[in-house]
């Protein structure tokens, strides 16, 4: 069981990597590709919590938790563009 879930997590971050590949060449938007990506690790670093724990594995998901919430705030739209200030 085990074997499965790692193998279904190492799944997850390839999907990701591709998917974030086929969001930039199609939408050509680095940010909705980073984001995409993203959700595919994060999907990943959770299936890798059903597996026996370990500090490493919780600290994986909580980085990558982490950083996508970063990136999602840091990438979001800027307050003028959205309020339709100069």
């Amino acid at each position: 069981m085990s074997a499965l879930i790692g193998y279904a997590a190492a799944v997850c971050v390839a999907a990701g990597l591709l998917a974030g590949l086929v969001v930039l060449v199609v939408a050509r938007d680095g940010r909705l590709a980073l984001r995409v990506a993203l959700d595919l690790w994060l999907a990943a670093g959770l299936l890798r919590l059903a597996l026996p724990p370990s500090w490493d594995q919780l600290l994986s998901a909580a980085a990558i938790i982490a950083v996508r919430q970063l990136v999602g705030l840091g990438l979001g739209p800027s307050r003028a563009a959205s309020t339709g200030e100069k």
